[in-house]
């Protein structure tokens, strides 16, 4: 009972640093990309529950990327601080073996595997797609905060604008371009214009209205161009779209749509040029998390007597680390070379098997563990 108590509080203790560490990375790297999404507001104009719902639901796909390495760290923490405070000395000496342990760590490393499966292969593809579909829906708030003074604007589609100086909402030296037909109206045959130009010398913005004083109408139609001169004009951006990316990427598709699209059973989207992209986020997604018993059973290895404690922990470490990059970076190239791929999906496996077969041996050939 006294040996289940431990074991059940090593385990907690593992899964509570390994969701501390996890989540400290994960907020750290929102924390960055947040700054980067605040051109949802100032550049494209959405409102900014838009911004906070979009940053949130990316952190379902910010977080299973340090999983890994979070918990590599947990089992370091834990081994290392164990034995510094000499307390594996006790479960030694009143005959505990050594391998419980190691199969103690070991259940951990499934139990994270179950949770980052679950973020993969569900989770993750369903959050990033709900946040595409947020930036999808016509979310225009107000026009003005995408002004800013003597900088040309592209930001939305067939639509670039600059103005010379902005005080408020109101603006100076206005030039607008239109080549989406986003600007209607000022002619009776819409179809013949190819191009909208409008300047003016003064502007008031009220949301998606824009109050003109004092300029010109240029329309390029094919065969001529015709000028219309104005006093005061109002316009509506109603039909403005931002040029923000809407459409799904891979990584935001279902699991199940990138195996029908692995199958070719989605013939418009998934050509032999997707496929290569495919593969990679299925292994992603599948395959990647059972590197990580594989790497719980390698800092298993501290366990192991030698000699040479430091240069034993240091090797440790960076095989460790090693492995965690090696499944990074390889995994790119799966789905461009067919051996790579085949190889990367049954290594963790032949691991698995070598390194816990390789622990059962060394620990029965040692009687204590270094501190």
């Amino acid at each position: 009972m006294l040996q289940n108590k431990i074991y059940q509080n090593y385990f907690l203790e593992i899964i509570k640093t390994f969701f501390i560490i996890v989540l400290g990375l994960s907020m750290i790297a929102l924390t960055v990309r947040a700054v980067n999404f605040l051109e949802l507001i100032v550049d494209n104009g959405y409102p900014v529950s838009t911004y906070f719902q979009f940053s949130f639901l990316n952190l379902f796909g910010i977080a299973p990327k340090f999983i890994p390495l979070a918990f590599m760290i947990s089992i370091i923490i834990f081994i290392i601080k164990h034995c510094e405070d000499s307390e594996f000395i006790i479960l030694w000496t009143s005959g505990v073996k050594k391998i419980k342990l190691v199969n103690l760590i070991l259940l951990s490393s499934f139990i994270v595997l179950l949770i980052y499966l679950l973020l993969s292969t569900f989770l993750t593809p369903f959050a990033l797609n709900k946040s595409r579909t947020l930036l999808s829906q016509d979310q225009l708030n107000s026009f003005l905060p995408t002004i800013r003074s003597k900088q040309f604007s592209d930001s939305f589609k067939g639509f670039t604008f600059i103005v010379d100086s902005k005080v408020n909402n109101e603006v100076e030296n206005i030039f607008l371009h239109d080549t989406g037909q986003n600007l209607k109206n000022f002619s009776s045959n819409a179809s013949e214009i190819s191009s909208t130009t409008i300047i003016a010398k003064k502007g008031i913005i009220d949301n998606r209205q824009m109050f003109l004083i004092n300029g010109q109408i240029i329309l390029s139609r094919i065969k001529n161009i015709e000028v219309i001169n104005f006093e005061q004009l109002n316009i509506s951006l109603n039909n403005l779209t931002t040029s923000t990316i809407k459409k799904p990427k891979l990584q935001e598709l279902s699991t199940i749509d990138l195996i029908r699209c692995f199958s070719k059973q989605i013939k418009n989207t998934c050509d032999e040029e997707a496929k290569k992209e495919v593969i990679p986020n299925l292994i992603r997604r599948l395959i990647l998390p059972f590197y990580i018993p594989v790497i719980s059973l390698l800092c298993s290895f501290l366990f192991i007597k030698n000699p040479v404690i430091m240069r034993d922990k240091f090797l440790i470490y960076s095989s460790s680390f090693l492995l965690l990059v090696f499944t990074e970076l390889f995994i790119r190239y799966t789905g461009i070379n067919y051996q790579l791929g085949i190889t990367y999906i049954f290594l963790p496996f032949i691991l698995l098997v070598i390194f816990y077969l390789t622990l059962i041996y060394k620990l029965k050939t040692t009687t204590k563990i270094h501190e």
